[in-house]
């Protein structure tokens, strides 16, 4: 809007009837509500703190999604409303020095600009008063063309009457176009005619020989006289393309060079979904990237980004959670202490709370040996300070780790060494099966089907969990997997866990796979017993290809004739016994695990390698976050919420934990709002009843649908954009935010509201994680955080606790991998050097301001194991700070100085004016020649009186060392 305000060069407006109807800000109110902010302009952080508040700015979180500002010492960051990524600004002396835009992920400077604009978070703030002056997208246009698609007045006909059904005439008049302007509008436009000549070029993706077509068809352009562009988003789709066509295309900047005529072969780095033939003397033939390379073709998609950090450093604990410390055991991470050390220095410690309210300082660098347990205690006891009530349950938990990682190298190497078949489709087939998907895949979704692909195609049996939020696309994923084993000859089978799922599977996998002459199979308890008999006769025949059903896949009397693949989808509603059947169906065949929030066996065993894990955390472009509300139950919250939804011609969702309390809501729901049309669902009904009530919905029959969470999995209902959860406290973590999944599909923001009648510290601190975690991708946040609550149980056996909880899933998952990967290697490796030396090692609070982002880099820091890792932290740090101070350059020698200590086995070293002295491990001091070294045992003293600072001094003595 205010590009369009005051545009400074020619805008092309690419809009919907919907949008161009609504009532906008004056033009002229931009400037006064934009903040500018410019190099070499005055910086005052306490000014810039209450306009960012004021423009609806979340100041203190992260810049990693749009709205974070956070403040640190000599730099500040911000991801701008209507940004592609966030902003750093550096300032000193009260100027600001630079501006540049940065991967939040890295953290490397993107590009430098001289001027950033911030726009607030909603337009709406910049109406001012409701009486204030308003227009119209027309009076920002001005003269500009106005060009409307052929259906555009048909469509603005039926908004327009939904906008007077809905609202009454003081708001309409106020928010809305009205008819007559509409009709003022179009006289300025011009139609687009239903028809238009439009030829594509061939796609060669999907042809037998696609070099060989592309190649003939070049030859024919030539020929004809044309004027050839390649089109590709990526300069290595353009170096494919040239190789297979043969040709040698100039680069050119932009659209008009390259079709300027006066070169025959051009090509330019642009998006294009197909290439097309433009007519005229010379005709212009444009062949793109996903004509020529198919499903291989790059897409990048600016907008769309990951925005699941969760496992970013899943191996830092936070400030306020419960951590473990491989000495003492479990105890709470208070925060930082600030301490003198005399001489007027002073040291930033670690503050760790035990039983009894005993707190102990450690130094950062005991990060090293401190983990993650839980974000919150649970039914669980702090140790005692001293370890005496941790080294029992540790010793004992070391064992099983032991024993249990053994197991975990065996069935890894087992897994490597099983063969399954190597599974490769056809090209061109599978090109056409891929044409039929009509969006472009995310980043993420591109990476795992990929991922699978190379899995499919490895000889050994693919194991692999596809963790993806809710909508985020994994049934794309599974689609095609499962085109890629049927046109490789194979049969696949397509778990889930519930009849309403399996019919829209069914009907999703049904569409995709019939225009190639694929049949797919039902079998679930709402097929009847001639077809379920037909179905097992297809699949042991092998006339049927692809089945998808419930656990009775799994049957014994099921005989598949050649299974190449088992997909278990929503695979966190399956039970143990289940899933141990599903697993002995995939047995040497390929399997693939699909969940938006893995029950935490899954996750841990992802994570420790016991199996591949794919997460797609990038959400489809413009998925908005679903607005979470945590309120006290009452009538009135209900009846607001659905007739909130019902007013804007949507639908909701009304969710009780059991059967027997849908009566009684319904009753309560009429009593208040007579007008709401609501239908009633749960597990008990016949199977024909579910599917019929359920269609009646997803049709539009009904405004409300009352029921159990026999909802919560895959269902896929654009209008619905409300739901409301009843007694939440009383469903786990992951089945809220399925739940919540429900809705906000469409791009129209969608609201949850958790309505609680329970007071219990624990149900708040659960339900707030759903509000913590409430933007598009959260669901791997979240079953991160159901690992921390629940524990991840044995990964070999089906015990949910045991000593998983005694480590924490995070360590545990850690010392599981070393185990299976080194047999002999046990915690007692995971020891620090203690290093008494006479500098700070602390960062600056001047520096780095965030106490919580202090203590991550102390925890990252203290994870480093070469001086490759800390030199990227290093580097990292001074980009997202500026400039390191001495007290910072300090702290990093020290940290690298501890990584050569525990190389050389020093678990000491004393630095004093005068002396340093260094204790090793026993039989690791080796014999020096050094003169000035004075030997004890496995301690070493080094004199040295110069006036060298204390860290010369220990590289002196280390020189001396290695003579």
């Amino acid at each position: 809007m205010r590009r369009l305000a005051k545009p400074e060069k020619p805008i092309l407006l690419v809009s919907t009837a919907e949008a161009v109807m609504e009532r906008l800000p004056t033009a002229a109110s931009w400037s006064r509500i934009t903040l500018r902010l410019k190099v070499g302009a005055a910086f005052s952080e306490q000014d810039l703190r209450a306009r960012l508040d004021a423009l609806g700015y979340d100041l203190g979180e992260e810049a990693d999604y749009p709205g974070g500002a956070l403040f640190h010492g000599k730099t500040f960051e911000i991801f701008p409303a209507g940004a592609l990524g966030p902003f750093r600004l550096e300032h000193s002396g009260g100027v600001i020095r630079r501006i540049v835009a940065f991967d939040p992920i890295e953290h490397g400077v993107v590009f430098e600009t001289k001027e950033l604009l911030i726009d607030p978070m909603s337009e709406r703030l910049a109406f001012g008063s409701i009486r204030k002056k308003r227009s119209t997208l027309f009076d920002y246009c001005g003269r500009s063309k106005c060009i409307a698609d052929a259906g555009v007045s048909a469509h603005a006909d039926g908004w327009l009457s939904t906008i007077e059904d809905a609202a009454g005439r003081t708001d309409r008049e106020r928010e809305y176009l009205g008819r007559r302007e509409w009709k003022q509008a179009t006289r300025r436009m011009s139609v687009l005619s239903q028809k238009a000549s439009f030829a594509p070029t061939p796609d060669f993706s999907q042809v037998a020989s696609p070099r060989k077509a592309l190649r003939a068809f070049v030859d024919e352009t030539r020929r004809a006289g044309s004027r050839l562009v390649f089109v590709a988003a990526q300069e290595d789709d353009l170096r494919v393309m040239e190789r297979m066509s043969g040709v040698k295309a100039e680069r050119f900047p932009d659209w008009s060079e390259a079709t300027a005529g006066r070169h025959r072969e051009a090509a330019i780095l642009a998006d294009f979904d197909r290439g097309f033939v433009l007519p005229g003397r010379k005709s212009l033939v444009v062949v793109t990237a996903s004509d020529v390379l198919g499903s291989r073709a790059h897409h990048p998609q600016p907008m769309a980004r990951s925005w699941s950090a969760a496992f970013e450093h899943a191996d830092v604990p936070e400030q306020g959670t419960v951590v473990v410390h491989l000495q003492r055991g479990l105890a709470l991470l208070d925060g930082l202490q600030t301490v003198p050390t005399g001489s007027g220095s002073s040291r930033e410690m670690i503050r760790l709370v035990f039983a009894g309210d005993d707190a102990v300082l450690v130094p950062p660098a005991d990060l090293a040996m401190i983990w993650p347990y839980a974000s919150e205690l649970g039914e669980l006891s702090l140790d005692k300070a001293d370890g005496s009530t941790w080294w029992t349950r540790r010793t004992e938990a070391e064992r099983e780790i032991q024993v249990a990682g053994k197991q975990l190298a065996k069935h890894i190497s087992q897994r490597r060494r099983r063969r399954a078949p190597k599974l490769v489709p056809p090209g061109p087939i599978y090109e056409k099966f891929v044409a039929r998907f009509p969006y472009f895949t995310t980043v993420d979704q591109a990476k795992a089907i990929r991922n699978v692909l190379d899995d499919l195609a490895s000889g050994h049996p693919m194991d692999r969990v596809i963790c993806g939020d809710v909508g985020f696309g994994k049934t794309e994923v599974a689609l095609r997997a499962a085109a890629a084993v049927v046109l490789s000859g194979k049969q696949v089978a397509i778990a889930v866990p519930t009849t309403v799922l399996a019919r829209q599977h069914v009907a999703t996998f049904r569409k995709r796979f019939a225009p190639f002459g694929i049949e797919v199979g039902s079998l679930s308890r709402t097929d009847s017993g001639a077809e379920t008999r037909e179905v097992k006769e297809g699949l042991k025949s092998g006339k049927l290809r692809v089945v998808v059903g419930t656990q009775a896949l799994a049957s014994k009397d099921v005989k598949f004739a050649g299974l190449g693949l088992v997909v278990v989808d929503e695979e966190q509603h399956f039970g143990a016994a289940e899933k141990a059947r599903l697993s002995g169906l995939a047995k040497n065949v390929h399997a693939l695990w699909m969940s938006a929030t893995p029950i935490p066996r899954t996750l841990a065993a992802g994570l420790a390698g016991f199996r591949d894990l794919s997460v797609i955390a990038s959400p489809p472009v413009h998925r908005l976050p679903v607005v979470t509300r945590i309120a006290p139950l009452s009538d009135a919250a209900i009846a607001g919420a659905l007739l909130r939804e019902q007013r804007r011609h949507g639908q909701s969702f009304l969710i009780c934990p059991r059967i027997q309390d849908l009566d009684p809501m319904l009753a309560r729901v009429q009593s208040v709002a007579p007008d709401l049309r609501i239908v009633c669902l749960h597990g008990k009904l016949p199977a024909d009843e579910i599917d019929d009530r359920m269609m009646s919905f997803v049709d539009g029959a009904a405004d409300v649908l009352l029921a159990t969470n026999i909802v919560e999995s895959g269902l896929d209902i654009p209008r619905a954009n409300t739901i409301v959860v009843c007694w939440p406290e009383k469903f786990g973590l992951a089945q809220l935010h399925q739940l919540r999944g429900r809705v906000g599909r469409s791009g129209i923001r969608a609201f949850a509201h958790l309505l609680t009648d329970s007071d219990s510290e624990r149900s708040e601190k659960r339900l707030a994680v759903l509000e913590e975690f409430n933007r598009p991708g959260a669901g791997f946040a979240i079953s991160a955080r159901d690992l921390d609550l629940r524990g991840a149980g044995d990964l070999l056996s089906e015990r949910q606790s045991g000593h998983v909880q005694v480590f924490g899933p995070v360590l545990y998952s850690h010392l599981l991998k070393l185990a299976s990967e080194k047999a002999d290697d046990r915690t007692a490796d995971l020891w620090v050097p203690d290093l008494n030396l006479p500098v700070g090692d602390m960062l600056p609070a001047s520096y780095v301001q965030s106490e919580a982002v202090r203590l991550e880099i102390y925890g990252r820091g203290a994870r480093c194991r070469s001086e490759d890792e800390l030199d990227d932290l290093e580097e990292e740090t001074s980009r997202r700070f500026g400039r390191l101070p001495p007290a910072a350059r300090d702290f990093f020698a020290a940290a690298r100085l501890r990584i050569d200590c525990r190389r050389r086995g020093i678990v000491r070293l004393d630095v004093g004016p005068d002396a340093v002295a260094a204790t090793f491990l026993p039989g690791r001091l080796r014999k020096s020649r050094g003169r000035s070294l004075q030997r004890d045992g496995d301690r070493v003293v080094y004199i040295s009186k110069g006036r060298e600072g204390p860290l010369r001094k220990v590289e002196d003595f280390l020189d001396l060392l290695d003579e």
